[in-house]
């Protein structure tokens, strides 16, 4: 009998896992509370209007067409009996040999409750459009708004200036010089304001000191103003209060401040590190179970080279996968001897806008023109399946070439709730 392998998740790490083990004599089943995958690094394209949703997300079970050892269930995961190798979902309850957490991270609000409920958060393709969606209908109500009220719909504040804040911030201020003025020539687009908020000393925080200071000066260039130093402290729905006593009139709060890890319930015993990740040994078992493992953004590995876990980015999570998968089918003998995962860093770059990036590799950077080249051409084969591809490098060099695009749609509520019988 086929031993039994449940994924939970279908993340970089989740989804690479399972690819690795299509055809093998293992039983695969990958349980998501989505029936796609979502390219994350590309969300923000959506909540500007640069991309379609389909163009970052791929159905899961069109990945499994071919695969007849691979299983997909939707269904939220609930809890982890572990005594009993059972995860208990929202379909039911599902019997495991060997089970693989890769429920990455979710937006950390850093418990401030208030902020939670009005900032917009962006780490689901739907909360992206749900984020281009509000841009678009406050630059609509900006039209008849009365000059007050435009302060509001005008400042837009985003709170993190890491790679996500960043490549947003860059978006939006391509929105407001190229579009605004073309689709909204009745106001001035002047008035439209974009705040980057960090609480560090750089945009960038992870990256060289070079490339830190070409991406503050990539926006500062594009308008958008800079703060430094600073946190978001309260936010209400209308007004943003600042660390520094600061108050700015704004109905979109962007939150790309910090994540935390999707942790699930039933695992009692789990030692939980920094930033709500669980605490993994060097091949990837959560530390006090046997047949248990984790892997990307959920999973907490301290090295020596990274002694407060590795970076929760793609590149990492696609990595661990492929080590994970060498470690799982080799021979039992082998096990033991083994060699401990090491992650190579490959490098890490930020989009800022057209012609606009930074690129560091281990050993030297370099910026603009050809860093933004190269950060397409990666992007662009990251994505899943080449219609996808296709689709995101045609959008690409047709707004290089128009500085527009034709995906500003506002779809309202089209669904109905049934009357009730009398």
């Amino acid at each position: 009998m086929k031993s039994k392998i449940i994924i939970i998740g279908a993340g970089f790490a989740g989804l690479k896992l399972a690819r690795k083990l299509t055809n093998s004599s293992y039983e695969i089943l990958i349980i998501d509370k989505n029936n796609h995958h979502q390219f994350q690094p590309l969300f923000y394209q959506v909540a500007a209007a640069h991309l379609e949703p389909s163009a970052v997300s791929f159905p899961l079970r069109k990945v499994f067409q071919n695969n007849h050892n691979v299983r997909i269930r939707v269904a939220e995961v609930q809890k982890i009996d572990a005594e009993s190798q059972i995860i208990i979902t929202s379909i039911g309850n599902f019997q495991y040999d060997v089970l693989v957490i890769a429920t990455g991270a979710t937006t950390n609000f850093f418990e401030n409750s208030e902020i939670e409920q009005h900032a917009f958060p962006m780490k689901s393709t739907v909360e992206a459009v749900k984020l281009r969606q509000h841009i678009l209908e406050n630059f609509e109500e900006a039209t008849y708004a009365s000059q007050e009220r435009k302060e509001s719909l005008f400042n837009i504040v985003i709170a993190g200036g890491g790679a996500t804040g960043v490549e947003l911030a860059g978006a939006l201020a391509e929105m407001k010089k190229n579009i605004l003025p073309k689709d909204y020539p009745d106001f001035d687009y002047r008035l439209v304001n974009i705040f980057l908020v960090e609480g560090g000393n750089a945009t960038l925080g992870p990256m060289s000191k070079i490339s830190q200071e070409k991406s503050q000066t990539y926006l500062e260039q594009m308008g958008v103003k800079i703060k430094l130093n600073t946190r978001v402290k309260a936010y209400d729905g209308d007004k943003v209060e600042l660390n520094n006593g600061e108050i700015i009139c704004s109905n979109t709060l962007i939150w790309s401040a910090g994540i935390k890890g999707n942790v699930i319930d039933g695992l009692e015993n789990i030692k939980i590190e920094r930033g709500n990740r669980i605490a993994v040994d060097r091949k990837f078992k959560v530390l006090g179970f046997e047949n248990i493992y984790a892997l990307g953004d959920i999973a907490f590995m301290a090295t020596d080279k990274y002694p407060n876990g590795h970076p929760q980015v793609a590149s990492v999570a696609i990595s661990q996968a492929e080590y994970f998968y060498r470690y799982l089918t080799c021979s039992y003998s082998s096990k033991n001897n083994f060699p401990d995962y090491e992650y190579t860093d490959k490098g890490s770059m930020a989009t800022i806008g057209k012609n606009k990036a930074v690129v560091d590799f281990p050993k030297f950077s370099f910026q603009g023109f050809f860093a933004w080249i190269l950060w397409m051409g990666i992007h662009v084969l990251l994505l899943m399946g080449m219609k996808n591809r296709l689709q995101v490098f045609i959008n690409w060099v047709y707004a290089y070439f128009t500085d527009d695009s034709s995906l500003r749609l506002i779809f309202k509520n089209l669904y109905k709730k049934p009357k009730p019988n009398n």
